[in-house]
């Protein structure tokens, strides 16, 4: 967990000489699930919201799928070029998922950035400051207009794919969002050894997770 882009779970087993896979996997996912701490600061200042898809893997297909999967994401904009903190939920079902996911991860009177969805512009009658930008017919490209979340959504696919090497399945979506998003707002740590540190200290205070429980359908990811 110290390295920077993460290791996936039959690197951590190479690395540790575990005999069994499924160790290494239980122990991924033991720690994934202790990467979110309780009543964490919400976002503030200037916050843009989208959301994007990635590959999924479905049960009962062989190998890969074309299923995509949704994810809601917000970042903070620090300057117009740099990025503060950002959250990742999957998207549930409802059409107002991004209006709840916004008012669960961004602090009222904050600057929200979307595109232009007709139902995010309920958001300025919710306490923001909401801004939105209509790309059709637009000769703007959405990554000009919201430069900060276009760079989350192609980080996060580069680190589904690059790192964990297969799309990561709906049962246990949330818990790489966790990682991504532990790792990304500790980019810039000067001690990655603390880190890992920090989040044993986290795991110790986080309930039991049984690998019968960390296991969905008798399968793995």
């Amino acid at each position: 967990m110290a390295q920077k882009n993460g290791v996936s779970a039959l690197g951590l087993q190479r690395v540790l000489g575990l005999k069994s896979y499924e160790t290494a996997w239980a122990w991924m996912h033991k720690l994934r699930r202790a990467m979110v701490v309780p009543n964490r600061d919400v976002l503030s200042g200037v916050v843009e919201v989208d959301e994007t898809y990635v590959g999924g893997i479905s049960r009962g297909n062989a190998g890969r799928s074309s299923d995509k999967l949704g994810v809601m994401f917000a970042a903070e904009m620090v300057t117009a070029r740099k990025l503060g903190r950002v959250r990742l939920e999957p998207t549930p079902t409802g059409g107002l998922a991004l209006i709840e996911f916004t008012q669960r991860v961004v602090a009222p009177a904050s600057k929200v950035r979307t595109d232009g969805a007709r139902e995010l512009r309920r958001l300025s009658g919710l306490g923001y400051d909401h801004t939105y930008f209509t790309q059709l017919g637009s000769s703007v490209p959405a990554h000009v207009d919201l430069p900060g979340v276009h760079m989350v959504a192609s980080l996060l696919k580069r680190w589904l794919t690059g790192t964990l090497h297969y799309g990561a399945s709906s049962d246990h979506l949330a818990y790489y969002l966790d990682e991504f998003v532990f790792r990304f707002n500790r980019r810039t740590a000067a001690s990655r050894g603390l880190l890992f540190y920090r989040l044993l200290e986290q795991a110790v205070n986080t309930g039991p997770q049984p690998l019968s429980d960390l296991i969905v359908g008798a399968q793995f990811d």
